[in-house]
């Protein structure tokens, strides 16, 4: 998978891409991630990418040359299968979204800044519009973070075990069950013995039964119950 991201601040970018899974996903040349600075295309010796809201207002906004010059250039080296904009208004962004990005091959995410970018992008270009909460972030730096690492460790190969990511929180509308590793008793607390018991479709049940509780505990919405 090639990842574009057109960004203001690279910088917040490349520490989050630079370890872990996402990482090893291009050291294994499973995910390619490129990171290009909007500022190369300003609109003047001064660096300007941004202008002031029509209409009158607080904040700036992103002009719509420096983003188009990236993403048209982009699109005449090749095809891309999604152009996302990370923004608070978009689709709230959820386990089985994440597993439809991770079947795509070359992907452009626009991180936007200030009040957000020109809705003629939006208009023009963007397919996808995502968000990772209902909050406002400084930047859309991190939330474009957090999309590639939730994509980028589903693609076959990345993690160690496949398996992994399929026991994963929300792959099943349920929150992950408990989990436990050695010691077995540890401050008077034991592990439960079920887990012991090498009994593996009693273990399953029991993880069915303990990820039912806890999602109707804390995300009773996933059940339809809130």
């Amino acid at each position: 998978m090639r990842i574009d991201i057109l960004t203001c601040q690279p910088e917040l970018l490349e520490s989050p891409f630079a370890h872990s899974i996402v990482k090893r996903a291009q050291d294994k040349g499973l995910a390619e991630i490129h990171l290009h600075q909007l500022r190369d295309r300003a609109i003047n010796k001064h660096g300007q990418i941004d202008d002031y809201v029509f209409g009158g207002g607080a904040g700036m906004v992103l002009r719509v040359e420096p983003i188009a010059s990236w993403i048209d250039e982009l699109q005449a080296q090749r095809t891309y299968d999604a152009i996302i904009y990370v923004t608070p208004d978009g689709e709230t962004l959820r386990q089985p979204l994440a597993n439809k990005l991770s079947l795509l091959h070359n992907v452009i995410i626009l991180c936007g800044h200030y009040k957000g970018v020109d809705q003629r992008i939006r208009d023009h270009y963007v397919t996808h519009e995502i968000s990772v909460g209902d909050f406002v972030l400084s930047g859309g730096e991190l939330a474009a973070a957090i999309l590639v690492d939730a994509v980028v460790r589903l693609l076959p190969g990345v993690l160690g075990n496949e398996e992994s990511a399929l026991s994963d929180s929300f792959q099943d509308d349920l929150l992950a069950p408990p989990v436990y590793t050695r010691p077995a008793e540890w401050r008077g607390r034991a592990v439960p013995e079920i887990l012991l018991s090498g009994n593996t479709p009693k273990i399953e049940e029991w993880r069915h039964e303990q990820a039912l509780a806890r999602t109707e505990a804390h995300r009773p919405d996933l059940l339809g119950l809130k």
